[in-house]
């Protein structure tokens, strides 16, 4: 995120259908001791609290925190502009967490991503120490 302030504009990818999901890591972290406890073998958990945010919706909010600009990123320059993590911001990764909260009793009890980013604790310049 401190990267975010230093950049003229602030990319997401196009054409804007990409979904990702998110977990406060306190729920992550209860689900976790859950399935440690009490899940059988064999099963895929999913701890998506958030099935599926709009990446748009990520990049407003973080570019709105240092007022940055979000430009939309034609896919043939992602790799270029995202880097390592163009494949990553390219997927369409949505899960459900139903069976998992039906097999677990695990309902999410935090805030969502969004609303975390909201908060802007993410953005604040690192105190100058020393």
């Amino acid at each position: 995120m401190a990267a975010g302030r230093d950049l003229p504009e602030l990319g997401q990818h196009f054409p804007h259908h990409e979904r990702h999901r998110a977990v406060h890591r306190l729920d992550a972290a209860r689900l976790f001791r859950l399935a440690v406890e009490k899940a059988p073998a064999g099963p895929v958990l999913h701890g998506a609290a958030e099935e599926g945010i709009a990446i748009r919706d990520i990049a407003e909010v973080i570019g709105r925190h240092p007022d940055v600009p979000v430009t939309s990123v034609d896919p043939a320059a992602a790799e270029a502009h995202f880097g390592w993590a163009a494949g990553f911001i390219a997927l369409d990764s949505a899960a459900s967490h139903t069976r998992t909260a039906e097999l677990l009793d695990w309902r999410p009890e935090r805030h969502g991503l969004v609303e975390d980013l909201e908060e802007g604790h993410y953005f604040a310049a690192p105190a100058v120490t020393g």
